[in-house]
C-alpha cells in the first residue's frame, strides 16, 4: 500500500469529499455555488470597465438562519469585487482567490437583542499568490463588504477544489507511483484522474515531525495538505506520508 504503516504527522480536522463522479444529489447546490464563484473569478476585467450593478438580492434567510443559495451567492459576488478579484489567485493559479467557505456571520453583541438586525456573511478565501486567507463580512441588506481581515500561517480545513487540485498533483508526481500502481490492482485500470477517487484531508503541521524534510520547511505559511484516498467502489489507498504542498506545487514524501 502506499505509503506504508507511517504515522499521521498533522493535526487538523479531516474533511471529507466525494469528488466528481461520486457526488449525490444533495451536492449539486453546493457544485453549482462553486461552479458560480469559479466563473466571476475568471471573468477578464478591463481597466475601462465601470462598477457593476448589486446583485439581485433573490431569497433571504430570517434571523440565525443558514444562509439561503441566493444569499450565498450574492455575498460571493459582493465580495470578489475590488482588488482582491485582480491580484488574487485560486488553488490552480487563476485569477480570483480561492473560496474556501461561506456562512453566516456571529451577530454583534450589540446587535444581538435586535430582532431587525442585518444579516451578514462571512466569506473566506485563499489568496495563493500571498499565500494569505482572506475573510470579508459581508452585509447582505446594504451590499457592502464591512470588513476585511487578512491573516498569515493561518490554514483552515481544504476545500473540495483543493483535495482535487492535490490529488491531480500526486497523481502526476513520480511519488504518486504507488497510489496509482494500487488503483490499478485493484481496479484493473489506470488512475488518471482525481474523480476516481474519495478524498480527504489532513492541514499538515510540520511541527508534529521531528525530522522534518526539507521540501516541507515552508508548511504552515505554505498550504500542505496529507492526503487520505479510497478508490470509488473500492479500498484504501494510504497516503497519508505523501504531502501536498498546494503552495510550490510540490509532493513531498515523509519519511
Amino acid at each position: 500500500m502506499a505509503g506504508g504503516a507511517v504515522a499521521v504527522a498533522a493535526t487538523a480536522v479531516m474533511v471529507g469529499i466525494t469528488l466528481p463522479g461520486s457526488a449525490g444529489a444533495g451536492e449539486s447546490r453546493g457544485q453549482e455555488r462553486s461552479a458560480a464563484a469559479g466563473a466571476a473569478q475568471q471573468d477578464a476585467v478591463p481597466k475601462d470597465a465601470v462598477v457593476e450593478a448589486a446583485p439581485e438580492e433573490g431569497e433571504k434567510g430570517v434571523g440565525s438562519d443558514p444562509l439561503t443559495d441566493d444569499e450565498m451567492e450574492r455575498a460571493e459576488k459582493i465580495a470578489l469585487r475590488g482588488d482582491v478579484r485582480m491580484s488574487a489567485r485560486d488553488v490552480e493559479g487563476d485569477r480570483g482567490p480561492q473560496l474556501l467557505s461561506s456562512n453566516l456571520s456571529e451577530a454583534d453583541p450589540t446587535e444581538a437583542a435586535d430582532a431587525e438586525r442585518p444579516r451578514r456573511a462571512e466569506i473566506v478565501y485563499y489568496d495563493y499568490k500571498d499565500d494569505a486567507l482572506v475573510t470579508k463580512t459581508v452585509n447582505l441588506d446594504t451590499g457592502k463588504v464591512e470588513d476585511t481581515d487578512t491573516s498569515h500561517g493561518v490554514q483552515p480545513p481544504a476545500s473540495r477544489d483543493e483535495l482535487a487540485e492535490a490529488a491531480q498533483l500526486l497523481i502526476a508526481d513520480p511519488l504518486g507511483k504507488d497510489l496509482k500502481s494500487d488503483y490499478k490492482n485493484a481496479m484493473g485500470k489506470e488512475l488518471t484522474s482525481p474523480g476516481q477517487l474519495r478524498l480527504s484531508a489532513f492541514v499538515f503541521h510540520k511541527e508534529t515531525v521531528e525530522q522534518l524534510p526539507a521540501g516541507l520547511a515552508k508548511c504552515g505559511e505554505h498550504r500542505c495538505l496529507s492526503l487520505v484516498s479510497k478508490v470509488v467502489n473500492g479500498p484504501w489507498i494510504d497516503t497519508r506520508d505523501l504531502i501536498v504542498d498546494l503552495s510550490a506545487r510540490t509532493v513531498t514524501r515523509l519519511r
